[in-house]
């Protein structure tokens, strides 16, 4: 489920976020009500949850003109003014709850709840379908009465279908539903999803929970009628583990909530000067509002109140004399006071321990207290739950009983004989997909060597900080989480492709197989794969045969070619790397030395195809790369019958950026450009930057009138978006574009740039800020 919350206060919509992504919800969080607004009437979200005193638009607004817009989303409004009349007023402008601050962290979540509820088909606090239930408070998902143990990604998608549960989703609309615009995954991982939630369901006696329909996507297969319903769990209310969070945020965010309370200490000094101004005004008023909102929601309910005293003195007095100045001084002081304590935790809070709230777990094995102590504390902030040994043995155990994604060893590190590195190499043999960091407090050639060996990620020298530490830590798990692979296997041995199959699949691989080479060829267009696996004698054509048909085609000559093959003569070996291979497996498989080939080559040539299709500024792709997909889509086209929309996209005016403003600022506003574009167009949307201020859209089975219509968006996005230069000075820019449609105004990619640039060149005529149409 898609949340989208807006709310000023930073800090408090950081706690607000994170107790909602706990609870599996996706979170877009924006600080002020014009943004909002936008987001909300240009993507589709599950529930809106709005703050009334918001920067550029007020909350009632907002809400107001998302109902104008005809957008039906539930909106809860979040304010600290309690009466009725504000309360009439949200509700009359459109709002279907009302949550008054400083508020519950568990009421909160009940009402949200509730909102999805009346948006979906149901309206019971437990969603049901046949022999399958959820229940939202506790993140559980049964069926037959037996916990289904899923990953945080498989709770939300099984939320999605139970809330809607007659509806068909396609791949494309569970990406915009479940995962974060700015980096979606392909829909690839949509499937992988799904088969492990199927594989999981098999395991409990039933495979056909979820049903796919072939051309649509997937949805919840009917239930029949006999089928009886699960009991509902009361939650259990305890959670000290949020508890511990909301005390860390405060701890770590605590000084801006002081800097507040320094803004209304200077208008009560500009007061007994007689020299407060209206911008200072304005300031405190503001400051006191977000301390009354804000503090009670951290364990301060009387400095939230005292907050609450001060911003109705800011704002009903007219006239101020010292006897009110002192008033307001000391209702100050007692803030201070009440900042100066511990904060009191006396809500009861919605449980998360059974929640995965950190995206990777890493095992330390180490015996420096104040080092591991550290890393323990600013695991949070990294995403991440440390777990520490400080011996051997304890890390043995760990190892067996708990799912990891790092292992940090300090090498020094002896129990009798054994040292770190005689577990190291346990690790390598029982564990060798697991990355380890290595940390030695000795400079030695020799464990470094030695360590290299045995496939340790990284060597670090101590004393180290726990800075540094993350930082690595982070950069070997984004790299062992690439993206899921696909494999295409051509071998006319149905045992083989069977074993490779189940080798490679259980590995994270997505695998294609073919029998039969006469195929091959539309079978490579279908399955689009990462990698290539021939066998090399097969009837009709050979597998040497067909690593020359894919070299000798422009868009499929750099795919890797892995051979498997009987055959070890030095004659085979060579014709195999003459015709282009890349590597060579001798059969029988060894599976080890299968995956760490296939691990190596893709990794490999995906670093290699990101540097050579990305465009280093942007993060879109280039026009070499965005060429070839436009090329294929248009291909694509043909034969299905559909449009593709083509646009050529210009800043207007960007030289005088560069010119006035400096080259830096002016990148600042090309990558800005580039995350808009990516926020606005659909992630299977050919996104490109061709050079300097041109970009290009290719939008397969969109008509020129949708591209237009798209485009106009983005550009009433793009004139409300402030760039600022290195004085502090505030511009705003806009851009032209011509928008030609395959097949109408041409067949190829150079007719529809030709026509495109036609209408680009007809919009910056009529002046900036304009997008034409071909003629």
């Amino acid at each position: 489920m898609r949340i989208l919350l807006v709310e000023d206060d930073q800090v408090l919509a950081g706690l607000l976020k994170q107790t909602l992504t706990s609870q599996h919800y996706l979170v877009d969080e924006v600080v002020n009500g014009q943004t909002g607004l936008e987001l909300a009437v240009s993507f589709p979200y599950d529930l809106i949850l709005l703050d009334v005193m918001l920067p550029k638009l007020d909350g009632i607004t907002v809400c107001r003109q998302i109902r104008q817009n005809r957008k039906m989303t539930p909106i809860l409004l979040m304010t600290n003014q309690d009466s009725h009349t504000h309360k009439i007023t949200g509700l009359d402008a459109g709002a279907d709850d009302y949550l008054v601050k400083p508020f519950d962290l568990d009421e909160l979540l009940a009402r949200v709840r509730a909102l999805l509820r009346r948006g979906a088909t149901t309206s019971s606090p437990i969603l049901q379908w046949g022999e399958l239930s959820l229940d939202p408070s506790l993140c559980q998902v049964m069926y037959q009465n037996k916990l289904l143990n899923l990953t945080s990604k498989e709770y939300e998608i099984m939320e999605l279908f139970l809330r809607h549960p007659q509806r068909i989703f396609s791949q494309s609309s569970i990406l915009d539903h479940l995962w974060d615009y700015d980096d979606p995954p392909s829909e690839n991982t949509v499937r992988a999803h799904i088969k492990t939630l199927r594989q999981k369901f098999k395991k409990l006696g039933t495979s056909d929970i979820i049903e796919t329909i072939y051309g649509l996507g997937y949805r919840l297969k009917a239930i029949e009628e006999t089928l009886s319903f699960p009991t509902a769990v009361s939650p259990d209310n305890s959670s000290p583990s949020l508890e511990f969070k909301m005390l860390a945020i405060w701890e770590k965010s605590k000084s801006k909530y002081h800097d507040r309370v320094s803004i209304i200490e200077d208008a009560i000094r500009a007061l007994s000067h007689n020299s407060l101004t209206e911008d200072l005004k304005e300031k405190s008023l503001r400051e006191s509002h977000t301390l009354a909102g804000s503090l009670g929601t951290f364990g301060f309910p009387q400095a939230s109140e005292i907050s609450r005293q001060i911003e109705t003195a800011l704002k009903t007095e007219k006239i101020w004399d010292n006897n009110k100045i002192e008033l307001l001084s000391k209702l100050v002081r007692d803030l201070r006071t009440y900042l100066s304590k511990e904060p009191t935790l006396t809500t009861k809070l919605v449980p998360i321990d059974s929640v995965k709230s950190y995206k990777y777990r890493v095992l330390i094995i180490d015996d420096n207290n104040s080092l591991t102590h550290a890393l323990q504390e600013e695991a949070l902030s990294w995403e991440m739950e440390i777990i520490v040994n400080n011996n051997l043995s304890q890390a043995r155990e760990s190892m067996k009983t708990i799912e990891l994604q790092s292992i940090i060893l300090d090498i020094g590190l002896s129990e009798g004989k054994e040292t770190g590195l005689n577990l190291l190499e346990e690790i390598a043999e029982k564990y060798p997909n697991l990355p380890v960091i290595i940390l030695s407090s000795q400079e030695s050639f020799y464990n470094r060597i030695k360590v290299a060996q045995l496939g340790a990620r990284f060597f670090l020298q101590k004393p180290i900080t726990s800075q540094r530490i993350f930082e690595t830590i982070n950069q070997v798990l984004e790299e062992s989480n690439l993206p899921t692979a696909k494999l295409l296997i051509v071998d006319d041995d149905p045992e083989i492709l069977e074993f490779l199959q189940l080798t490679l699949s259980t590995r994270g691989f997505q695998v294609d197989l073919l029998g039969d080479p006469t195929k091959f060829w539309e079978t490579l267009k279908t399955s689009s794969p990462d990698l290539l696996i021939l066998d090399i004698e097969m009837p009709n054509y050979n597998g040497i045969e067909l690593c020359q048909v894919v070299r000798s085609d422009p868009y499929w000559s750099d795919l890797p070619i892995l051979f498997l093959s009987g055959h070890s003569d030095a004659q085979t070996i060579e014709k195999v790397f003459s015709v282009g291979g890349d590597d060579y497996i001798n059969k029988p498989i060894i599976c080890a030395e299968l995956i760490a080939r296939i691990s190596n080559r893709i990794q490999r040539t995906q670093m290699l195809r990101k540097l050579a299709d990305v465009d280093s500024l942007t993060g879109l792709i280039n026009r070499r790369k965005s060429t070839q997909d436009i090329i294929r889509a248009l291909n694509t086209a043909e034969g299905e019958k559909e449009f593709v929309c083509f646009a050529i996209l210009d800043l207007d005016h960007f030289k005088k950026v560069n010119d006035i403003h400096g080259h830096e600022v002016g990148d600042q506003v090309l990558i800005r450009f580039g995350e808009l574009l990516k926020k606005t167009f659909r992630k299977e949307d050919i996104i490109a930057r061709w050079g300097g201020e041109e970009f290009v859209l290719g939008l397969y089975g969109i008509n020129r009138e949708q591209g237009l219509e798209r485009i106009k968006t983005l550009l009433n996005l793009m004139r409300v978006q402030e760039f600022v230069n290195t004085s502090g000075q505030i511009f705003h820019l806009s851009f032209s574009a011509g928008v030609a449609e395959y097949p109408q105004d041409g067949h190829d990619l150079k007719t529809l740039y030709h026509n495109a640039d036609q209408a680009l060149y007809r919009a910056k005529s009529a002046g900036r800020d304009r997008v034409f149409p071909a003629q």
